[in-house]
């Protein structure tokens, strides 16, 4: 069982930049690789970012390319999202996920997800 707790949401204007955490309880953090979705009101939630548990390998959703920039640190258990150039679009609830499986843009392939933390960029 793993329990992810996410904080670093906040209300922000276009252009700033906001750095979420993602907190993983247990000892096999690095087995897992992590991602992060987004979900804003009326909307599907949609894949953001990933990375493998070693942290060699990323992906990205095109819109947030050359934007934002997953890592994580597994010696904290902890996974990071830093967002700049923050658009009105991006605003959202961000839930960070863990998989057991291979990286992955689907949700289905996620095992434990976090509660979310609301990230709201005004124009």
């Amino acid at each position: 069982q793993v329990q992810l707790v996410e904080s670093g949401g906040g209300l922000v204007q276009a252009g700033d930049s906001l750095r979420l955490s993602c907190a993983a309880s247990g000892r096999t953090f690095a087995s897992y690789c992590m991602g992060w979705f987004r979900q804003a009101p009326g909307k599907e939630r949609e894949f953001v970012a990933t990375i493998t548990g070693s942290g060699e390998s990323t992906y990205y959703e095109d819109s947030v390319k050359g934007r934002f920039t997953i890592s994580r640190d597994n010696a904290k258990n902890t996974v990071y999202l830093q967002m700049n150039s923050l658009k009105p679009e991006d605003t959202a609830v961000y839930y960070c996920a863990a998989s057991r499986a291979k990286i992955s843009s689907t949700s289905s392939w996620y095992d434990y997800w976090g509660q979310g933390t609301q990230v709201t960029v005004s124009s």
